[in-house]
């Protein structure tokens, strides 16, 4: 009995010193859904390159997918080691599985703060100014998954309204990502929808950070187009996320790479996270409780 046992820690203490030694060859990046694959790939070039140089990988392979889901299957299915999630996201794969990624980082705002806000836009020609206005209209969200997009409008909204969202609305429906969304409505295919942003800084500039501010940038939106109907309470902003089988050691070293990344590189850091921000801060699972919590009750896992 007693040498089975000794046996067992020898063969227990090799699987632990094989996890902290884990040779990374590849390291595989989820990049979720939202914008054009080309626009995606194309800002996280820089951070592939600076990947490969600093940790010596032979490859940094990207997997844009096309919506939410296809980047939270492949964290499940333990196939990718990083990415940046909404709230909402990390909500999903918590919920199917708590111990598949773990949040380590999250983004901070111009002014201090660790989140962002849900935006309900219009044409400002379509002659609605007011959330209101929109009863028995159609309504756009962004993503089924999305934090923004869906779940935060989906809670927060009955309280602007004073009715559930399917009561209010005529019709919803979802646009394939936020910034096909926002086409959607500029070509009247949604009276409005739900997308996101920092809420900090210039509405004409589609404010600091988020997916207006994207779009403003690539020249793809002018927000002298759109009208702002609503914004939702703060949304806690996305985790960066990696593969909790990943060794110790190079959890550690990624977390210092991302921390000091806004300082070695910041046009990249920008770049990857889509607008102006301070830096990252550290975070945990207790940080999104609230937003786990919203998905467990409403929509589920």
């Amino acid at each position: 009995m007693l040498k089975k046992a000794l046996f067992g820690a020898v063969a227990l203490l090799a699987l632990v010193g094989h996890a902290q030694a884990e040779d990374l060859k590849e390291f595989r990046v989820g990049i979720i859904g939202g914008e054009n694959e080309a626009d995606r790939l194309r800002n996280y070039q820089c951070l592939g390159d600076k990947l490969k140089a600093e940790f010596g990988f032979e490859k940094v392979s990207f997997f844009p997918a096309a919506d939410y889901d296809g980047v939270i299957q492949g964290l499940l299915g333990g196939t990718l080691d990083y990415a940046e999630l909404g709230a909402s996201g990390f909500a999903k794969i918590y919920l199917a599985d708590p111990k598949a990624v773990e949040p380590i980082l999250t983004t901070v705002q111009t002014d201090g703060s660790t989140g962002y806000y849900s935006i309900m836009v219009a044409r400002k020609d379509s002659g609605i100014t007011k959330v209101e206005d929109l009863k028995g209209k159609k309504l756009g969200f962004a993503d089924p998954d999305s934090t923004s997009g869906y779940l935060v409008p989906l809670v927060t909204l009955p309280e602007s309204i004073g009715a559930p969202v399917k009561e209010f609305f005529g019709e919803t429906g979802f646009g394939g990502g936020h910034e096909n969304l926002v086409l959607e409505v500029l070509k009247g295919n949604f009276d409005a929808g739900t997308t996101f942003g920092s809420g900090v800084g210039e509405f004409k500039d589609g404010y600091t950070s988020g997916n207006l501010h994207k779009m403003v940038e690539k020249g793809v939106l002018d927000m002298n187009d759109l009208v702002e109907l609503w914004r939702s309470p703060l949304i806690p902003n996305g985790p960066i996320v990696v593969r909790s089988s990943m060794a110790d050691d190079m959890k550690a070293k990624f977390k210092q790479f991302m921390l000091d990344l806004p300082k070695t590189d910041a046009a990249c850091f920008s770049a990857i996270m889509g607008g102006d921000f301070t830096n990252f801060t550290e975070v945990n699972t207790d940080f999104y409780k609230p937003i786990i919590d919203a998905r467990k009750a409403t929509i589920g896992g």
